[in-house]
């Protein structure tokens, strides 16, 4: 409500009529580590009816708030869900105390649920760093008003229905009652419900009874009922990585036709995109490069597009000359950073590694067999007619040929320049 209307007469929104409403508020304001002096703000914007209907799912709670814009800020208020174990213990908890299960299966809640979780070392109620609220407007604080808004209408929605707490730990109503059922029954999880009974109804395959059948109000396994697989299932192999980058897929919409190139840029991106995660999914490369400064990256670009039409277009959205781009990109490609590196420093070996001069004398002995005639030293690069030999300060050495006026990286490095050369 706004301060124009306090004094009218007009009764403002209460929150936290319930146990269940009060408790999740204090659990705000005083553990969930956000910030204090935030929340007054949003239980403002709350009571001025600016948050919309709240959609609940398991782990999280959306709502679009109203502020100073046209469109509404779309508001996701995450609460981390317990795992399938921690929802074991919570469950036993509870089917140990006949009462509350009663008072569960009666359609009740009632506030000592929330002890029997924490006598199996959990909190129904969210602690630090257990509530995550985003928002699209521009404020950075945790939380904006906007999310701290819909955090107070979320009280509204415990008062009304408290298992709505459930759903945030990331259990339906109907799942929770299907587990607490299936413990009354005295069915641990993954058991049968009674001796050589299966899902078909037939005898003596040791299926538990309920798996792949419909849960009914009689109660399954809470397992079951959440669709995981059963103890007596096979474990599922863990999915692999295909041989090979995946292709883009087509653009849903044509661009507009004024931006020209923009349909192959898009192109190019989604399948540098896949590249980039094959790499990381079997293991070629940490990051698969997302670390790279612009230049760096740009190399790396460059040799995935060498010979090909995109590699024209890079070159010419980039300001760089195609030759001097294409050596680039052979340097990434032979040698990745390392090799771009060499390409562009020049460095004395000698000065800095006093083992470098056998390096050098050997690799210059390379080079006069392979050419027939005299080398020249200079720093870190051996010469020979029309070849070229430098050394990585990894030790390496990097094959380079004369191409016009410029050198270009002709191989892969290799620790022995005759190798680094047999092929030129």
């Amino acid at each position: 409500m706004s301060d124009d209307m306090a004094g009218t007469g007009v009764e403002q929104p209460e929150f936290g009529r319930t146990w269940w409403g009060r408790a999740w508020l204090e659990a705000l304001e005083q553990r969930a580590r956000l910030d204090p002096d935030r929340l007054p703000r949003g239980r403002d914007y709350a009571r001025s009816g600016a948050v919309g209907d709240l959609t609940l799912a398991p782990g999280e709670a959306r709502a679009r708030v109203r502020g100073r814009k046209t469109q509404p800020y779309e508001v996701r208020i995450r609460v981390r869900q317990f795992t399938d174990d921690e929802w074991d213990r919570v469950l036993a908890a509870i089917s140990a105390r006949l009462g509350h299960a009663a008072a569960l299966l009666d359609g009740e809640l009632p506030p000592e649920i929330a002890e029997d979780a924490a006598s199996a070392g959990l909190d129904l109620l969210p602690g630090g760093g257990e509530v995550g609220p985003r928002c699209t407007c521009p404020d950075d604080a945790d939380p904006c008003k906007h999310s701290a808004a819909a955090c107070y209408l979320l009280t509204d929605a415990l008062d009304a229905d408290p298992f709505v707490l459930f759903v945030l730990r990331g259990r339906t109503r109907d799942q929770v009652l299907a587990g607490i059922r299936a413990r009354r029954r005295g069915a641990a999880p993954g058991q049968a419900a009674g001796p050589g009974v299966t899902p078909a109804g037939q005898a003596g395959t040791g299926v538990p009874s309920g798996v792949g059948q419909p849960v009914t109000d009689e109660g399954v396994d809470a397992r079951t009922a959440f669709g995981a697989p059963s103890s007596w299932a096979p474990i599922p192999a863990v999915p692999l990585p295909p041989q090979r980058p995946g292709s883009p897929a087509a653009l849903p919409v044509d661009p507009p036709p004024w931006r020209s190139g923009l349909r192959d840029d898009l192109l190019e991106l989604a399948a540098d995109a896949a590249s980039r995660a094959w790499e990381m999914a079997v293991g070629l490369s940490a990051d698969a490069g997302l670390s790279l400064d612009p230049d760096a990256d740009l190399a790396r670009r460059a040799a995935r597009a060498l010979g090909t039409p995109a590699f024209t277009a890079l070159a010419a959205r980039s300001g760089i000359r195609e030759r001097d781009l294409a050596r680039q990109a052979l340097a990434w490609r032979h040698g990745g950073m390392a090799g771009l590196e060499l390409l562009r420093m020049e460095w004395d070996p000698v000065t800095e590694d006093p083992d470098a001069t056998e390096l050098l004398k050997t690799a210059r002995a390379v080079l006069r067999a392979k050419t027939g005639v005299a080398e020249i030293i200079k720093g870190n690069r051996i010469t020979a007619s029309q070849l070229q030999l430098r050394l990585g300060r990894d030790l390496r050495w990097y094959p380079y040929a004369r191409s016009g006026e410029d050198w270009e990286p002709s191989g892969p490095p290799e620790t022995d320049p005759a190798r680094a050369v047999a092929d030129l």
